[in-house]
């Protein structure tokens, strides 16, 4: 069993990569909160949400399984438009999101080492340096490196995460607190926007069916084979559905440890990560402090990793591919340098945000707004995308998505668009 368990995770890769980008700030942060907040009243909006938007994200790995190449290539062949509209939305939010994740692991790391900087330094200045750092690695070691640290980390969240979620159920109803009371209107502004917001992140940005598809084609790459179809799948099914169950147990910890206790969920990431480190602590005992600790942090920073390779990587394919060189072997080495070259691109962007975030009061909030306006108006176009390429010239007929598929995809995409509208018209009348 233990042997066989070894055979399977040694087996796994781009699907570990798609749980280090997802299990971020959706998960540590929005599901904790949610927990926290509303105790279990979106529990089974969860499993939901990863229903309606299955398709899309399961299309990333399944078309370079079939074709042995990314879906770039796919949404080159629909035409450039697709491409483009990739490439812009991109460009638009890529630092963005990369300032939101990396300043999270900013708190927790100052919460985590109990850093006294002066309030001019925080968190910035952390964040620049786990940025850099993040950087280094991959200029270095680049997919490979990134594949083995992932394993590693999702491995020590998962184990914690459910061995502190056994414990208190174990203690319940202790870890109830009587009078409690769940509060949520649909007249109420805050509610509404928090459901959204959590639901739109829930599990990831839409560009992670993209990102997992251009992983899929480099670990084929690294390995010199092409995964099966059923390899594949499996390889996405254990990162897709872990995620949906550990979105779950944070909800559940969140709810059964913080919701009722006067401990509000604070909106500054510093407290925050007190709070959530605290949270485990009090389940598992002051013993699992260091831990735990570590877990968090080396959960987010698996999310910077991930996201700072996921956007320069995508950008380096587009490029290539736009430019009609789409098969590495016409690249003549060239692959490297302009992955670096956005690689810094990235970084020096993230930097300047976070310049503007320290100067500049409520700016980090108008930033997350906009990464999330930006996110929520991209999810629907991106399964569009995706939709029609696995309906076109370059995936055999017998291996385009079934009647069923097609209806399923259908419905998560108008689901999706009407989601979109619908957030997009709250913030309009605020």
């Amino acid at each position: 069993m233990i042997a066989r368990s070894i055979k399977i995770l040694n087996s796994l890769g781009p699907g570990l990569l798609y749980a280090g980008a997802a299990v971020g700030v959706s998960h540590l942060v929005m599901s904790t909160k949610a927990g926290a907040t509303y105790q279990f009243l979106f529990l089974l909006l969860i499993p939901l949400i990863h229903i309606i938007k299955y398709p899309f994200y399961k299309f990333g790995p399944q078309y370079t399984a079939l074709t042995g190449r990314n879906i770039l290539h796919g949404y080159h062949a629909l035409g450039k438009w697709a491409l483009a509209t990739y490439i812009g939305m991109t460009l638009l939010s890529m630092c963005l999101i990369q300032a939101a994740v990396t300043i999270v692991t900013s708190s927790i790391a100052i919460h985590f080492f109990d850093l006294n900087l002066p309030p001019e330094f925080t968190p910035h200045i952390p964040a620049i340096m786990i940025l850099i750092t993040a950087a280094i690695i991959l200029y270095i070691g680049q997919y490979s490196v990134l594949d083995r640290i992932m394993k590693v980390i999702i491995i020590i969240l998962t184990l914690t995460t459910f061995t502190a979620l056994t414990i208190v159920l174990m203690t319940a109803p202790s870890g109830f607190h009587e009078g409690a009371s769940v509060e949520f209107s649909l007249g109420e502004y805050a509610d509404i926007m928090f459901v959204a917001a959590f639901l739109g992140w829930m599990p990831a940005p839409m560009d992670i069916s993209v990102w997992h598809s251009v992983w899929s084609e480099e670990a084929n790459r690294s390995k010199g084979v092409r995964a099966s179809l059923r390899k594949a799948m499996l390889d996405f099914k254990v990162g897709f559905f872990g995620t949906a169950l550990l979105a779950m147990a944070f909800l559940s910890l969140g709810a059964l440890v913080m919701f009722g206790s006067g401990d509000e969920p604070s909106a500054k990431g510093a407290v925050f990560a007190g709070q959530l480190i605290n949270m485990y602590t009090e389940s598992l005992g002051n013993w699992a402090y260091p831990l735990i600790g570590i877990a968090a942090l080396a959960t987010m920073f698996s999310t910077t990793l991930t996201c700072l390779d996921a956007y320069p990587r995508t950008l380096e394919e587009s490029y290539f591919i736009w430019r009609g060189k789409g098969d590495h072997e016409s690249r003549r080495g060239a692959t490297k340098a302009v992955y670096r070259t956005m690689l810094a691109v990235a970084v020096i962007g993230t930097i300047i945000i976070f310049m503007i975030i320290k100067n500049v009061p409520g700016a980090m909030g108008l930033i997350v707004t906009t990464a999330t306006v930006v996110s929520f108006v991209s999810a629907p176009v991106i399964a569009y995308i995706n939709y029609r390429v696995m309906h076109g010239n370059t995936i055999n007929k017998a291996d385009r998505p079934d009647g069923l598929m097609t209806l399923w995809s259908r419905l998560g995409i108008a689901i999706m668009a009407l989601f979109s509208f619908v957030y997009l018209w709250l913030i309009i009348v605020g």
